[in-house]
């Protein structure tokens, strides 16, 4: 098996645990203990391991695209908006927190490839480091899909008058379907988008 396929694995399943970590955390300050309680605030991988996100899927797609994409997830983190004073802004601060861990993951260690230099980092290091920006780029920007069961959905929901219930609904139903359709056309929504972040933010182009 690849050295780099081990690594790819290795740092996504880190990244969607850290995903979803930071949503239980943020439900928790919000008044939400749901995640808490169900023993869901851990880095251990062992509870938020899903076979088909965390295995199947970014295996298909790793060897599907030759190495130059990788996607999954983790175990949804659960999450009851009813234990939070503002319900709607509670869901879209959870619902962007995994995103926003993401993006922060990817920004710390595109500094510090930016600044390696300077800092005399090992290029090792920063291969593994332009892993770590990529792939969390690729999370973050995923899961702003608006289709259920991406974080996208949630802050969309969230957002959404009242009156627009029927786009919902209708997300709702055919989520499976949608979210199919998504992963096979992932590499085209996604990669034009983390190209360019990751150009901006590593002054590396991809």
């Amino acid at each position: 098996m690849e050295v780099g396929f081990i690594f790819f694995i290795a740092i996504l399943i880190m990244s969607v645990i850290i995903h979803e970590v930071s949503h239980g955390y943020v439900a928790d300050l919000l008044g939400d203990p749901t995640a808490r309680l169900a023993g869901r605030l851990t880095l251990n991988p062992v509870p938020h391991i899903d076979p088909l996100g965390s295995f199947v899927v970014p295996v298909l797609i790793y060897f599907s695209t030759a190495g130059q994409f990788m996607i999954g997830w983790a175990k949804p983190v659960p999450f009851n908006p009813y234990n939070m004073k503002n319900q709607r802004l509670g869901t879209i601060l959870v619902g962007g927190a995994g995103v926003a861990a993401n993006f922060l993951i990817a920004v710390i260690f595109a500094m510090l490839i930016r600044f390696s230099d300077t800092l005399g980092l090992p290029s090792g290091f920063i291969e593994i480091s332009v892993l770590i920006v990529l792939l969390n780029l690729v999370l973050a920007v995923f899961n702003l899909i608006p289709i259920p069961p991406l974080d996208g959905s949630k802050i969309l929901f969230a957002l959404l008058p009242y009156r627009f219930n029927a786009i919902q609904e209708f997300l709702e139903r055919y989520w499976f379907i949608m979210f199919f359709i998504v992963i096979l056309f992932a590499v085209k929504i996604v990669w034009p988008i983390v190209s360019v972040l990751f150009l901006l933010l590593t002054g590396i182009s991809l």
